[in-house]
């Protein structure tokens, strides 16, 4: 009998129970391109001189395909690394005052640029003009989808084949190989490299500027080294100098503070970050910063300052590629409300609250959990230890400084150091809709730092570790 007249058609597979079922959940039009290409595999089976596979055989390869069709790629995650805001977790955790706006906005047409005084256009930077204005002391803000847009329209803007002025030792490079003198590149504008990689003198800057007509030179700029620290033999120029120098010349001083804090985060015990609203002081005529990073809410890059220098911005044609939407000035806006309440913002701000919590109440937790950790691995050949961690704040923020915290170290016995690696896939392979929990393995063990493990979470967390349990 010909092998090819034994597989059944597409209508007969779909007919099955099992399939019927994939159907309803996922339509008619998916679970038949994947029955075809079932179908299609079987065939090049039979070609390569194989049997064909039985009916119940195809039903289960589609059936296998239930999976991958019904999980999202976008899940919620246990962030247990010990980096705060992990660039690939998402950074920042949104707070519920955010999480309920952008329900609001997702489930309503909103005034999104419509002026409900007038009842004319409205201009969308509007929601949250006044609120940066108002926190950072600036005169005039406004937003696009993040810092590297920001930067790069404020270059593009108003360094258009012109020089701008920054120290060598301020041209970073951060995560994705985004580097400054190539964003300068890109917007249209030449670099000018002053100073060495340590050290910076006003008088580098001076003579920057008399080498070229001042017509020019568009800019002198500041970038904060957020990502790394350079310590010993050092001098950079302060905002306040750089500002008054490029006043006297008639030129912008421009100021990207990377990361951003619109507090001071020393209120909390915290390590000290520069603000918005000091480079505004310092006489920054420009400031951009990210919305979620320290600033704990969405991905989105700010730029506040003087009303002219924002005015010409959102006038560039790219401003509108790069704007942000609906959703993201919904959650930003109510991000933003809680800074003019600062005395309950550790408690609101989920960035806050975890970068504030004590290694006390972690390693309080740690002790709560500690028996569902060691019941879940009582078959597996390791040992487990609550120990002192220190946590870092991440993309970007404050590289050289640390947070005391807690968690497990699981250490495996002998040398049996596969076992770790068997651990960790364990506990990133969850079944759908459980929370995977992501650690790291940091010489020799596998750690999960709690600092991130809100108590809601900690359910989830006992949950996860069935996977722990799952047959070799």
């Amino acid at each position: 009998m010909n092998p090819f007249s034994q597989l059944p058609s597409v209508d007969r597979l779909l007919a099955e129970e099992q399939i019927s079922l994939m159907v309803e959940r996922h339509g008619c039009a998916l679970v038949t391109n994947l029955v075809r290409d079932v179908l299609a595999d079987a065939r090049s089976e039979i070609k390569g001189g194989g049997a064909a596979p039985s009916l119940a055989t195809l039903v289960a390869r589609v059936g296998a395909g239930d999976t991958p069709l019904s999980t999202p790629k976008l899940r919620p995650v246990l962030n247990l690394t010990g980096t705060v805001l992990h660039t690939n977790l998402g950074r920042a955790v949104l707070p519920e005052e955010a999480i309920a706006a952008i329900v609001s906005a997702a489930r309503s047409p909103c005034a999104l640029e419509f002026d409900l005084q007038s009842g004319g256009r409205g201009d969308r930077d509007e929601i949250v003009n006044d609120l940066l204005c108002k926190i950072t002391g600036a005169e005039a803000a406004t937003v696009v989808n993040n810092n590297a847009a920001a930067v790069f329209l404020l270059l593009n803007t108003l360094a258009q084949k012109k020089r701008v002025i920054v120290s060598r030792g301020e041209l970073v490079e951060i995560g994705g190989a985004f580097r400054i003198p190539d964003i300068m590149s890109r917007a249209g504008a030449k670099l000018i490299e002053v100073g060495t990689t340590n050290r910076t003198h006003l008088k580098g800057f001076v003579a920057a500027i008399d080498e070229a007509p001042l017509a020019r030179t568009a800019m002198l700029m500041k970038v904060h080294t957020s990502n790394y620290s350079i310590q010993g033999f050092t001098h950079s120029v302060a905002e306040s100098e750089l500002a008054e120098l490029a006043h006297r010349h008639g030129l912008p001083m421009v100021t990207d503070l990377g990361s951003g804090t619109l507090v001071d985060f020393r209120l909390w015990g915290l390590p000290y970050e520069p603000t918005a609203s000091e480079a505004i002081a310092a006489g920054a005529d420009l400031v951009t910063f990210s919305g979620d990073k320290l600033l704990g809410g969405p991905q989105a890059g700010m730029l506040v300052g003087k009303r002219e220098l924002i005015e010409k911005i959102k006038k560039n044609p790219l401003k509108r590629a790069l704007r942000v939407g609906k959703i993201t000035l919904a959650a930003l806006e109510a991000v933003l409300r809680l800074y003019l309440d600062p005395d309950r913002l550790p408690h609101r701000l989920t960035t806050l609250r975890h970068l504030t919590r004590t290694e006390a109440d972690i390693r309080e937790q740690t002790l709560r959990l500690l028996p569902g950790l060691l019941e879940a691995l009582t078959e597996l050949p390791v040992n487990v230890e609550v120990v002192p961690l220190r946590s870092q704040i991440g993309s970007g923020a404050l590289p050289a400084d640390r947070l005391e915290s807690a968690g497990f170290a699981i250490r495996p016995k002998g040398k049996r150091s596969g076992v770790l690696n068997l651990i960790e896939r364990r506990l990133r392979h969850v079944d759908y809709p459980g929370r995977p929990i992501i650690g790291r393995i940091d010489d020799g063990s596998l750690l999960l730092d709690l600092r991130c493990l809100d108590s809601v979470d900690e359910d989830d967390f006992l949950a996860c570790l069935a996977a722990l349990k799952a047959p070799q």
